[in-house]
């Protein structure tokens, strides 16, 4: 398992608010209530995501007709790339020169995004082109 910082491309960073994921401008003493994501490698350019030090992780998953990020109790380490219900766990990861994409592996097409306005809840997008959503991150190794 590894730890990594993740902003997006207009600098907000990831940080928890009232246990959801959440992306804004954290500055002064508010920069510690940075996440980071730790990084379980599934294959190669595939892995779960999950809260540094927390047993939340990042899943896709459909509700309703509506498909949606969510974070899930579970410990990163008891997921396997074998059992077809940790699939909704497993994202891809693109990259694209010193950016970085993630892809569903439950639901194809849908993609890790942040809003434009800052403060707004992490979610999934299946329009990653569309400018009303970020999907490209820096993704950096602590």
């Amino acid at each position: 398992m590894q730890a990594f910082r993740i902003w997006d491309i207009n600098q907000k960073t990831f940080y928890l608010r009232n246990n959801q994921l959440v992306a804004g401008y954290l500055q002064g003493p508010n920069t510690n209530l940075e996440e980071e994501i730790d990084v379980v490698p599934v294959e190669p350019h595939t892995m779960f995501l999950g809260i540094h030090g927390r047993k939340l992780c990042l899943a896709c998953v459909n509700v309703g007709n509506e498909i949606r990020l969510q974070l899930e109790e579970v410990n990163i380490t008891d997921l396997s790339r074998t059992r077809e219900e940790d699939k909704r766990f497993t994202f891809i990861r693109s990259e694209n020169g010193p950016t970085t994409s993630f892809e569903s592996a439950a639901c194809p097409g849908w993609f890790l995004c942040t809003e434009l306005e800052a403060d707004q809840p992490v979610s999934l997008t299946n329009t990653p082109k569309e400018a009303i959503k970020v999907t490209k991150f820096y993704f950096q190794q602590n």
